[in-house]
């Protein structure tokens, strides 16, 4: 195993430029390492968490799993309230999309579950969201969307109860 090297906290805003840098670059993995690297120098900086949530939420196709629990558990640690909200239904709606791709069945009912739940999340920053700040509407917005232009994204159809005959 190898010892990470800790970087300067002075090269922190520039460490931060390259792990955004790379999330641009669709290289999700090398964002995460630049956050992970940032925050073992400076374990509350929230820019390093979110893009670290961020980055991990863009590699759910190859980890879903590991990857969403993951974003999910460091999201809770995003101090704003606002930015803690609007991130949770970010990580919902790509949790959402990550099972409508993947085409197993019943990926259309679970993407319609998690693309509600990451709307819950949009209207809960969009009550608190800071003035000029409409990106809960907009994702809001693109996931009723997505869901009004996919057929198969859907709740689940409910199981009918199957009740024992009664006898007279």
């Amino acid at each position: 195993m190898y010892e990470l090297k800790k970087i300067d906290r002075d090269s922190i805003p520039a460490a931060l430029e390259k792990a955004n840098f790379y999330r641009l670059l669709n290289e999700p993995v090398n964002s995460e390492s630049i956050c992970r690297d940032v925050l073992a120098v400076d374990a509350e900086n929230q820019p390093a968490l979110i893009t670290l949530v961020m980055s991990l939420a863009d590699q759910f196709v190859d980890g879903l799993a590991q990857r969403f629990q993951e974003a999910r558990e460091l999201a809770e640690g995003i101090q704003d309230e606002y930015k803690r909200s609007y991130y949770s239904g970010v990580i919902c709606e790509r949790r959402a999309k990550a099972h409508y791709r993947s085409g197993v069945t019943p990926s259309g009912a679970m993407a319609y579950d998690w693309l509600t739940r990451a709307m819950e999340f949009y209207e809960i920053a969009e009550k608190i969201r800071p003035e000029g700040h409409d990106e809960p509407l907009l994702r809001w917005n693109a996931c009723a969307r997505i869901i009004d232009r996919h057929a198969a994204i859907e709740p689940a159809p409910e199981e009918p109860i199957d009740l024992p005959e009664m006898l007279e």
